[in-house]
């Protein structure tokens, strides 16, 4: 686009914004919208891209480039000239190191579209960051520093903007003025580039020489590379296939965030859709349940709609009085996603800790969150290579193949067409997720579903006539799990003991699950790795569940040290029946009475792993019982457990 075209574009839009400011605010509105993300390796020049698509768009006000000039001046890295990047990178340690950190997000607009741009750091450690901005693109603008070539962090972004779905691909090669514009680098950069892309599966991308600082072929071709005869930067931005119908195509889906009943006369299913067109008389299936009916009507705010398509928000009711809550999924009655409880799956890890197999994190599919556990990784990908990589864990921005088990059945798409590497358009709302730690609420992974695990499909639940409920009136009492947690030493089994006697005098059916009894025989193959302790609980967990379900009052004696994993036995349960009862005794005296001779290795290094040495105790926070040991001796700490939890019946 030349200069003069440029200002006679600009000439338009204000003489139309003049005359009929509605016609121009309803043309602005009818613009489709284009996500993109910019990412690479360090210093390839992100921010600074950013900075001059902002300022060749004329979204910078006079005040805004005045301040931009002074902090040149003051803190850039371009000498006298404009800093451009100084437009994205916002925060003070970023001006201070010349670095991105944080995600940034701009909005611009041009006559032909809307733009809403991520900026992501180019470091390793914030490659995370860079998910998070790449999740919600339709577009990455992959840089290159012409004069350092393809590096790793290069094929990292590549990769992970692949594996995620971005399927519109620029490879911009930067900072040709460095190089004095030669054509035959740029050939070389692009041939290496080629190769990579094909070892990942990347099979398209639009190759393009660039200057983000000089503005070569950013908005205006470049004359100092009459050898490039292709788009510029924006004129590619602007005539990109979106795909907008790609999701009205699918069948129809929708997650229900909440079930919207302002009256007696009126309930409705409120939620976005993901996918396809909904119209009333459409025949819908609600799962996981299957249950089926009709749509009778489409509520916004604005009224009714005779149809809904991928991307509104709306309020659908039903002809006929089914159950649906939130965290279901409304689906076309004759091509319905499918349901499981394993999967396969590729995690990237986001966390500074790193995965704990075993332990159980929340996982949010679109509206639905349950508990899940991560088996340990099939491999790790190295991104370098391509090759998979052996792993027990996953650590900060590790990619890995990884099997999944929630608690319950869940409704899933497979997030890539055609399987975990295949093409066309993800299915970012029923085939990906993330993982959630319960104790900090940290978001300490992103994931992406490949396909049900063939087992979950041959095993069923097998429903029996004499439930729990006949089996608890028969012995004429509530059940329960008594969890008894503390230190080694604290007097946990003896406690335990001492109350299954009061209630066995009270002819209560019970069971005493002891630690150490249980390692002798069920839990044998099991070590003392954080690992191995989580497999422990979560083991005895659903032998308390299967005793408590055949009516019984079980008592368990477990260090049991970490919350997480008490939560997850908590869930197992009806609310009411999981009594936590915290044997609270200090170290010191936990230590001093040894009965067991534990400590005294674990001082010495004879016994690794051993709780309140060299392994962390995580204390309950809201117990339903506490005893203090110091002040209670045995019998009375039991009687006084007695008296809370009675009567059980």
């Amino acid at each position: 686009m030349s200069d003069i075209a440029t200002q006679d574009s600009v000439y338009q839009t204000e003489a139309l914004i003049a005359e009929d400011i509605d016609a121009y605010l309803d043309q602005h509105q009818h613009k489709t919208m284009l996500r993109f993300i910019t990412c690479g390796s360090v210093d390839d020049g992100k921010s600074t891209l950013i900075g001059r698509l902002l300022y060749d768009s004329k979204m910078i006000f006079e005040d805004q480039l005045a301040a931009l000039e002074a902090d040149s001046k003051r803190v850039g890295t371009q000498g006298q000239e404009i800093d451009f990047a100084l437009l994205v990178d916002g925060l003070a340690a970023e001006r201070e190191q010349g670095i991105t950190i944080d995600v940034a997000y701009r909005f611009f607009s041009t006559e032909k579209r809307k733009f809403i741009v991520a900026d992501t750091p180019g470091h390793e450690q914030y490659t995370r960051n860079m998910v998070t901005g790449a999740s919600t693109a339709d577009l990455a603008v992959i840089l290159i520093d012409a004069r350092k070539g393809v590096l790793t962090q290069t094929k990292r972004h590549s990769y992970l903007a692949h594996l995620i779905g971005i399927r519109n691909l620029v490879l911009a090669i930067n900072k040709m003025d460095l190089i004095g514009y030669d054509q035959a680098r740029y050939d070389e950069i692009h041939a290496e580039y080629i190769e990579f892309a094909k070892s990942i599966g990347i099979t398209s991308f639009t190759p393009m020489p660039i200057s983000g600082f000089k503005g070569d072929n950013i908005s205006l071709k470049s004359d100092a590379m009459p050898w490039y005869t292709g788009p510029t930067l924006m004129e590619h931005l602007e005539s990109v296939d979106v795909d907008v119908d790609d999701d009205q195509a699918k069948p129809f889906r929708m997650g229900v965030q909440w079930v919207n009943r302002p009256n007696l006369d009126f309930r409705g299913f409120s939620g976005q859709v993901a996918a396809g067109i909904v119209k009333p008389g459409d025949a819908i299936r609600v799962l996981p349940g299957g249950k089926t009916s009709t749509i009778s009507r489409i509520t916004t705010l604005d009224g009714d709609l005779d149809e809904a398509v991928a991307g509104q928000s709306v309020t659908l009711s039903f002809a006929d009085e089914i159950d649906c809550s939130r965290g279901n999924v409304i689906a076309a009655s004759d091509s319905p996603p499918e349901t499981a409880d394993q999967f396969e799956t590729t995690i990237v890890w986001m966390d500074d800790e790193p995965l704990i197999v075993g332990r159980s994190y929340w996982l949010k599919l679109g509206t639905q969150m349950v508990s899940a556990t991560v088996r340990e990784p099939k491999y790790q990908v190295n991104v370098n290579t391509m090759e998979h990589l052996a792993a027990k864990t996953l650590e900060l921005n590790a990619i890995g193949v990884a099997e999944i088990t929630t608690d319950r059945a869940i409704v899933f798409e497979p997030y890539a067409q055609g399987g975990a590497q295949g093409p066309g358009a993800p299915n970012k709302v029923l085939g990906g997720f993330i993982l959630i730690d319960k104790i900090t609420n940290a978001t300490v992974a992103a994931g992406m579903v490949h396909f049900s695990l063939r087992r979950s499909q041959n095993v069923h639940w097998q429903a029996t006539d004499i439930g729990r409920d006949a089996h608890a009136a028969l012995k004429n009492q509530k059940p329960a799990v008594l969890w008894f947690t503390g230190l080694s030493g604290a007097g946990k089994s003896t406690i335990a003991n001492e109350v299954e006697k009061s209630l066995s005098l009270m002819n209560r059916h019970t069971f005493l699950l002891d630690g150490d009894n249980i390692r002798h025989g069920l839990n044998k193959d099991l070590g003392f790795t954080e690992a191995d302790r989580i497999e422990n609980i979560r083991r005895v967990g659903e032998v308390a569940k299967l005793m408590a379900d055949a009516g019984l009052i079980v008592l368990t004696a477990f260090i049991s040290p970490f919350r997480a994993e008490r939560d997850l036995v908590r869930s197992m349960l009806p609310e009411g029946e999981f009594i936590e009862i915290f044997v609270d005794t200090p170290l010191e005296v936990a230590e001093g009475r040894d009965v067991k001779g534990l400590y005294k290795k674990a001082r010495t290094g004879d016994l690794k792993n051993f709780t309140g040495i060299d392994s962390p105790y995580e204390a309950p926070l809201n117990a339903e019982i506490r005893v203090n040991t110091v002040e209670m001796t045995p019998a009375e700490a039991a009687e006084f457990i007695v008296r809370k939890i009675m009567p059980l019946k």
